[in-house]
């Protein structure tokens, strides 16, 4: 049978105190409703859909995900959203229903919700917890059989004591839901039509209520403030740090590590503290990445050692180099085996080829460097004249000497020496000395200037 996903994600999300809708907010770079996304994804769903409301222009703006749009233009309740939904349903579908504000609940979870469902059962996710304030309440008859949904404040002092609670996610047939759901009513304290009323026509029409719950607590932990958000990223930050580490990976601190998308790892890497992942990251093995240093769209080769407070963008770093500490590597950097790139140096648009160095306080950008070149401290690159980029060349076993100015476009030939304090703006030949500075001079009866003194 098809599988549809209806993902509730409508609601303002007051408590967040924000203009952006409260599904957009992100978890490890990603909105909330992206994750759930992306998780029902996994059941492949023939359809998605997404019901909207509070900035639905936004929402939809946002969404990169296939999926299909619904709008709630009145908050009603849970059960008035899900039908907004129900003309994307047929009869025969498998339906899920999530919300775009829980962002953790995994696929293995999903898989046994909608496992639940058929044309005389309902799949329910529920969980037991030490604290059930404030959540609906799961009310079973004395052989254990689900009867209904009691919301907090409909509740009985005896309901009230129940430490089983509804998650909000539901699995059920097509037809069944659309049926039930044009039975509900809003004859509860809030004049709300809810979702959960569902369970208790279900029952009285035969059906059964099947109940499964997840591995974790917070796979059902939904979003209502920047607090719970917070340690939502948390919970969701450690849950990676422990894959990686069970992967092979060296974590100096596990509760000190953001992935921010995707992190590839080899064997035997280390990764120091306070260091983010951003995009899609890739570290071979025995790569070493050093504490404070963020890594975008970072592809970096075995035996590399990333050294302390490093940011590491749309660059690809290749085996046995050595980067930083306090070095930046911009897009399109490109460094090969055995290249060092030190401290407070910063490369963009680069190919810097085997065993090339710039060790120390210096700009290398759109340049192509050949192998074993040595970059003296103070280096510039200057490659932009105000309107237009042009490129510097370096070629194979050039030897630049500090504090020279490479003005592009400008080649400097094989085997080359550049000597310190050189402007350089004419191309060099292979094999040669350039020396390009102005002839000292000594004044004599110079006086320094003085600080005007200061009146009254």
């Amino acid at each position: 049978m098809p599988t549809k996903i209806i993902i509730l994600a409508a609601g303002k999300g007051t408590r967040m105190k924000s203009a952006l809708p409260k599904v957009l907010h992100p978890l490890a770079h990603k909105s909330l409703v992206g994750h759930v996304i992306d998780t029902v994804n996994t059941l492949s769903p023939e359809q998605v859909t997404l019901v909207v409301g509070h900035g639905a222009d936004r929402v939809k703006a946002s969404i990169t995900q296939q999926v299909t749009y619904v709008e709630q233009t009145e908050q009603l309740g849970t059960a008035h959203a899900v039908s907004q939904a129900t003309g994307t349903i047929n009869d025969d579908d498998t339906v899920v229903v999530a919300y775009g504000d829980v962002p953790l609940t995994s696929a293995e979870t999903f898989a046994k919700l909608h496992a639940l469902a058929s044309p005389t059962q309902i799949g329910l996710l529920t969980v037991t917890m030490d604290d059930p304030h404030g959540y609906g309440r799961i009310v079973r008859d004395t052989a254990g059989k689900v009867t209904g949904i009691v919301e907090q404040k409909d509740a009985t002092d005896e309901q009230r004591a129940i430490r089983e609670i509804n998650s909000g996610m539901l699995s059920a047939n097509g037809a069944v839901l659309k049926t039930l759901l044009s039975q509900v009513d809003n004859q509860n304290a809030q004049n709300e039509y809810y979702l959960t009323d569902i369970f208790k026509l279900g029952v009285a029409a035969g059906h059964t209520i099947a109940t499964v719950q997840p591995d974790h607590e917070w796979e059902v932990a939904g979003v209502n403030s920047r607090t719970q958000l917070a340690e939502l990223e948390r919970i969701h930050q450690l849950n990676i740090a422990n894959e990686l580490m069970e992967s092979g990976v060296t974590l100096r601190d596990p509760a000190r590590i953001d992935v921010r998308g995707q992190l590839d790892t080899g064997m035997d890497c280390s990764i120091d503290v306070n260091t983010i992942f951003e995009g899609h990251c890739r570290l071979a093995d025995n790569v070493s990445i050093g504490p404070n240093c963020v890594l975008i769209n970072a592809n970096i080769g075995p035996g590399t050692t990333v050294h302390a407070n490093t940011i590491i963008e749309n660059a690809t770093v290749s085996s046995g180099c050595s980067v930083g500490p306090f070095a930046r590597l911009r897009p399109g950097t490109e460094l090969g085996d055995g290249a060092r790139i030190g401290n407070f140096v910063e490369t963009k648009n680069a190919v810097i080829g085997l065993g090339s160095k710039v060790n120390h306080l210096s700009y290398v950008g759109d340049s192509d460097v050949g192998n074993n070149v040595n970059v003296g401290a103070g280096t510039i690159t200057c490659n932009y004249d105000g309107a237009n980029k042009h490129r510097t060349v370096m070629e194979d076993d050039v030897f630049i000497g500090s504090n020279t100015a490479l003005v592009a476009p400008v080649t400097v030939g094989r085997g080359a020496t550049v000597a310190a304090g050189a402007v350089i703006a004419r191309d060099v030949s292979a094999n040669v000395l350039a020396v390009a500075r102005t002839k000292q001079k000594e004044i004599t009866n110079w006086e320094r200037p003085v600080k005007n003194k200061k009146t009254d």
